[in-house]
């Protein structure tokens, strides 16, 4: 199972992606650095976990990214 707190910090990210009406992978794809730091409250490690969501979306692996599967181990291992 992934980290519970590595878990949290990503749903944190996706939360504030929703409250600025982010909520679909192609508005996901389109966020441009301007976009990112004009959401409130925005923090440089969540701008980091905003580009890796941006990565995983294109890679079709959101769910197992999510899910603390990377490269085909988990991040507990």
């Amino acid at each position: 199972m992934a980290d519970k707190n590595a878990l949290n910090n990503k749903m944190k990210v996706l939360t504030k992606l929703f409250s600025v009406g982010c909520n679909t992978e192609k508005q996901l794809q389109d966020l441009k650095i301007e976009d990112i730091l004009s959401i409130p409250g925005i923090t440089v490690p969540e701008m980091k976990e905003i580009t890796e969501l941006q990565k995983q979306v294109k890679n079709k692996t959101l769910f197992s990214y999510l899910g603390g599967v990377t490269d085909g181990n988990t991040e507990s291992e």
